[in-house]
């Protein structure tokens, strides 16, 4: 900045007057304002200060009235020498570093004793000095000091089961301990052939996977951040959770033959435990982005980002009434998609002993000639129907009066009154006459077309059983996202199949308590669930006998309380056989 030039003074008077030294100009600037006693703001304004940057000099100044103002230069070995010897905190700096002390530990030090120096300036003058870089030193070479506590291995030989009490942020995964207990979860992993070690049985590394999965919240935030966490390894059963790169390997020893067969047997063992099934099904493909360089993954659609990218296809079938996933299938080659739709039928029939009534999907999932297998089992579905511009160019040319105006139920009230047009159709590679459905006015700018083999039920039930999928298409997206299905790039990455049979158990165990709670939670959204009862601190005390787990006063206890779960008090085998104890309040 300028200073302000003043008229009438000489030239040797102008080397004091208007200083371009900023030490000097600072001299005279405050001692105008603290000896001459000028107002601050002309002070600022002839010695071109801001008036904000002034007051922050005066202010400095108040702080340190004793600040040198002309010191001598000093240039050379010698005066370096000397500023060295007349600095105290250079001499005490030098004399810590003797010590073998890093740039950390020297700059602690100094602010301990009430000379603050930056890490970066002490390694500048250690530089000057001359001194190089410590070589990297061993833990008992450093002074003592607060480090970051290494974690334990995860071993079942090492699980503390002695009397304690201790606080956990999971407290409210132990309301699924009576499910799992019950379920004999050890017994369908040794019969699907899971893999274990003396360290991590099987049954030990899945209840890990499933407690991360059952907590609902992004996979990356889980694992390293609560290892220390004793209520997470007590659920699971282990000393400590085992870290994300254990999780992550022992997701791929599983052979791709194991998961069909925990399928099979979590479905009997959920359907033991009082899970009602449907008769009506929504199916639907999910695809899992892929971000890697793997040429042998092929594209596929992706809903979220509409385009095709490079993902796993994945498969999942949702029971229309209780809204859990109860089939799922991951890695589907292109080739293998059309005909998903009857695998999961010979599953159905084999777990059930008779077919589902009722399909519901949209037009990508199979093609005519499976619809034509489908209707031929008994198997009533809609679907939907691909629009062409033929299609749509004729329908445009129907008259208004061949149309029929419907009442929809169970829908916003601006799309309650479509138009519709009734007919049957002939298909390609279908035998027998199929019913299609046009409707407009049902909230898109184009017609909508529905096929279905259902001849005589009424198209408002149709139109409205498909309004209700396009609903429980969105339940499906909330609860691949609540199950975080698509974190893939987290920090515990697993593979797909693995995935998609925890997101069916964790759905089961889900649906399990909502229906033991009652009150409108038998078919309310697992993310629902988990913000009034499982997301919740609990305090564990373990005795020698119990697992007590003693929950906070919540507005939702009581629910818990009328549903019976205080007296749900079942033995805990991998816990040595002591006896949950659900408290609450």
């Amino acid at each position: 900045m300028s200073i302000t030039p003043q008229k009438g003074i000489t030239r040797l008077a102008r080397a004091f007057l208007e200083p371009a030294n900023p030490t000097h100009r600072q001299y005279e600037a405050l001692r105008a304002y603290f000896v001459e006693q000028q107002p601050s703001s002309e002070v600022a304004q002839r010695f071109g200060y801001t008036p904000g940057s002034f007051r922050v000099l005066c202010h400095g100044f108040r702080r340190n009235p004793e600040r040198e103002f002309f010191l001598p230069p000093q240039k050379g070995p010698r005066a370096a020498a000397a500023q060295a010897a007349s600095d105290p905190v250079r001499a005490q700096v030098i004399a810590l570093r003797k010590q073998n002390l890093s740039i950390y530990d020297i700059s602690t030090t100094l602010y301990s004793e009430g000379h603050p120096l930056s890490p970066a300036g002490v390694a500048v003058m250690l530089s000057e000095e001359g001194f190089a870089r410590l070589p990297r030193r061993r833990d008992e070479e450093r002074p003592s000091a607060l480090r970051p506590q290494a974690a334990g291995v995860a071993d079942v030989r090492q699980l503390d089961l002695t009397a304690r009490e201790f606080r956990t942020r999971f407290g409210g995964l132990f309301l699924f301990v009576p499910y799992l207990v019950e379920s004999g979860l050890e017994e369908l992993l040794r019969r699907a052939g899971f893999p274990g070690s003396v360290m991590i049985p099987a049954a030990h590394a899945l209840r890990s996977l499933l407690a991360l999965k059952l907590f609902g919240n992004a996979r990356h935030s889980h694992v390293m951040s609560h290892v220390f966490d004793p209520g997470l390894a007590i659920f699971a059963g282990l000393n400590v959770i085992p870290k994300r790169a254990f999780l992550t390997e022992y997701s791929s020893r599983i052979e791709a033959a194991c998961y069909p067969k925990l399928m099979r047997g979590w479905f009997q063992a959920a359907t033991q435990l009082g899970l009602e099934w449907g008769t009506s099904f929504d199916l639907d493909f999910h695809t899992i982005p892929f971000h890697g360089e793997d040429a042998l993954v092929e594209k596929h659609y992706v809903s979220k980002r509409s385009r095709s990218q490079k993902g796993m296809l994945a498969f999942l079938a949702q029971d229309a009434g209780t809204r859990v996933f109860c089939y799922a299938h991951g890695e589907i080659r292109r080739e293998e998609r059309d005909d998903e739709v009857l695998r999961f039928i010979r599953y159905w029939k084999q777990r059930t002993h008779h077919v589902p009534d009722e399909l519901v999907f949209d037009s990508k999932l199979t093609t005519y000639a499976n619809l034509d297998r489908i209707n031929k089992l008994g198997i009533d579905f809609i679907t939907l129907r691909r629009r062409s511009s033929q299609m749509l160019a004729a329908a445009t040319q129907v008259p208004i009066s061949a149309w029929q105006r419907l009442e929809l139920d169970r829908v916003p009230r601006l799309y309650r009154h479509p138009r519709i047009l009734d007919q049957r159709v002939e298909l390609t590679d279908y035998d027998g006459p199929c019913r299609q459905l046009i409707v407009a006015d049902l909230g898109h700018e184009e017609p909508t077309f529905l096929l279905t083999n259902q001849l005589r039920r009424s198209p408002a039930h149709l139109i409205g059983r498909y309004a209700q999928r396009m609903v429980i298409e969105n339940g499906i997206a909330d609860g691949i996202d609540f199950f975080h299905m698509d974190a893939l790039s987290s920090a515990v990455a697993m593979k797909v199949d693995c995935d998609l049979q925890l997101t069916l158990m964790a759905s089961s165990l889900y649906r399990l308590l909502g229906a033991q709670i009652g009150n409108g939670y038998a078919t309310a959204k697992s993310r629902h669930i988990f913000r009034n009862f499982v997301d919740a601190v609990g305090h564990v005390r373990l005795t020698d006998n119990e697992l007590q787990v003693r929950f906070q006063k919540r507005a939702h206890n009581p629910l818990l309380l009328a549903a019976g779960f205080a007296n749900r008090n079942p033995p805990i085998p991998w816990l040595g056989g002591r006896r949950l104890r659900l408290l609450f309040g």
